[in-house]
C-alpha cells in the first residue's frame, strides 16, 4: 500500500468532488472568475470537501489508536461506546445548555465520550474471556445500552427529532461557518503521530511497557482522549460514521502489519480516500438527491465488516 497512490487517489477523487452537485460548476467558470461558481465553491464544495479529509482521517486514526491500546482488532469509538457516550452527551447538552454553541456541546459531549471509553476499558480489564469477537461484542452491548438510556430520555422530553437531526451522518448541511471546528482534530493527528511507538508499546501490555519505563496509565489516558475529542467533533459537526473507524485501520494492517509508526499515514490517507469515495457514491447513485453518508458508509462498511470478522474467525 504505496502512499504515493493513496495521495495520487485522494487528490483525483477531491477534484470530483468539487463538481458534483445539484448546482453546475464548470472548470471554465473557475478559470473566468465568474462570481457565481467561485462562491458555491468556497461556500459550500470546499468546507465539504475538507470536513470529508479531515473526518476521515480523525475517525479512522482514532480507530488504529483504540485497537491499540485495547489490543483488539475489532475495537473502534463505534464498538466501543465512545459515539454513543458522545450521542448522550449531546443529549444533555441539548437539554441543559439549549441554544448553546457548538463549542459548549462538543465540549459536553467530549466528557462523555471519554467517561464510556474509559468505562469500556475498565470493563475489558475484568473480562477474563479476551477473544477477539468477544470483545467488540462487549463493546457494542455497552454503548447499546447508553444508547436506550439516551433515546428513552429523548423521548420523555420529547426530543428524539432534535437528536436525530443533529446525529444523522450528512455532510450536505456543512456550509461556510458551519465546520470549523472539525480544524481542533489536526493538532490531534499530529499529537496521535507523535505518540505512535508509545501506542504501539501500549498494545504490547501494561507489565511490557512498565519494563520499557513507559507510562502505560498516561499513554492510555492520552490515546483515550484523542479518540474521544476527535468522535466528539465528528458528532458534532457532521453526525454518527458508523465502521470508519473500524474497518479502515483493519485494511492498513492487513498489508503493513501492527506498526504504528509505520501505519498512521496511510491509515489516516485511506480513510480520506475511503469516506470521499462513499460521499461521492452518495451524491450520484439518485442524483440531483443524495444518500446521507452514514447510510453509504453504513451498508458498505457492514459487508467489510462481516468479511474481517469471517476472516478473524478463522
Amino acid at each position: 500500500m504505496k502512499k504515493r497512490y493513496l495521495i495520487l487517489l485522494l487528490v483525483l477523487l477531491s477534484i470530483v468532488s468539487l463538481f458534483i452537485g445539484v448546482k453546475e460548476v464548470k472548470i471554465q467558470d473557475i478559470l473566468n472568475f465568474e462570481s457565481e461558481g467561485i462562491r458555491i465553491l468556497l461556500l459550500s464544495r470546499l468546507p465539504r470537501l475538507i470536513s470529508i479529509i479531515v473526518a476521515g482521517m480523525g475517525m479512522s486514526v482514532s480507530g488504529l489508536i483504540m485497537q491499540s491500546i485495547s489490543r483488539n482488532k475489532f475495537v473502534s469509538p463505534s464498538t466501543a461506546a465512545t459515539i454513543d457516550s458522545a450521542k448522550l452527551g449531546v443529549l444533555i447538552s441539548l437539554i441543559v445548555f439549549a441554544g448553546s454553541r457548538p463549542l459548549h456541546k462538543m465540549l459536553v459531549s467530549f466528557i462523555f465520550a471519554i467517561a464510556g471509553t474509559l468505562l469500556f476499558m475498565q470493563v475489558l480489564k475484568r473480562i477474563k474471556f479476551q477473544n477477539a469477537i468477544f470483545i467488540p461484542l462487549v463493546g457494542i452491548m455497552l454503548g447499546n445500552i447508553i444508547d436506550s438510556i439516551t433515546t428513552f430520555f429523548a423521548y420523555k422530553l420529547n426530543m428524539i427529532q432534535s437528536i436525530s437531526a443533529w446525529l444523522q451522518g450528512d455532510f450536505s448541511m456543512i456550509i461556510k461557518g458551519r465546520y470549523e471546528l472539525l480544524y481542533i482534530s489536526i493538532p490531534l493527528l499530529v499529537v496521535a503521530f507523535l505518540y505512535a511507538n508509545k501506542f504501539t508499546i501500549a498494545g504490547m501490555g501494561e507489565d511490557f511497557a512498565a519494563n520499557l519505563g513507559l507510562s502505560y496509565n498516561r499513554v492510555v489516558n492520552v490515546g483515550v482522549s484523542i479518540v474521544a475529542l476527535i468522535s466528539s467533533l465528528v458528532i458534532i459537526t457532521v453526525g454518527r460514521i458508523p465502521f470508519l473507524g473500524l474497518i479502515v485501520p483493519n485494511i492498513v494492517t492487513i498489508f503493513q502489519g501492527d506498526n504504528i509508526r509505520k501505519n498512521i499515514f496511510n491509515t489516516a490517507l485511506l480513510g480520506a480516500v475511503f469516506l470521499l469515495s462513499c460521499d461521492i457514491l452518495g451524491r450520484i447513485i439518485i442524483y440531483p438527491y443524495e444518500i446521507p453518508i452514514s447510510l453509504t458508509v453504513g451498508v458498505i462498511g457492514s459487508v467489510i465488516f462481516l468479511g474481517l470478522l469471517v476472516r478473524g474467525s478463522r
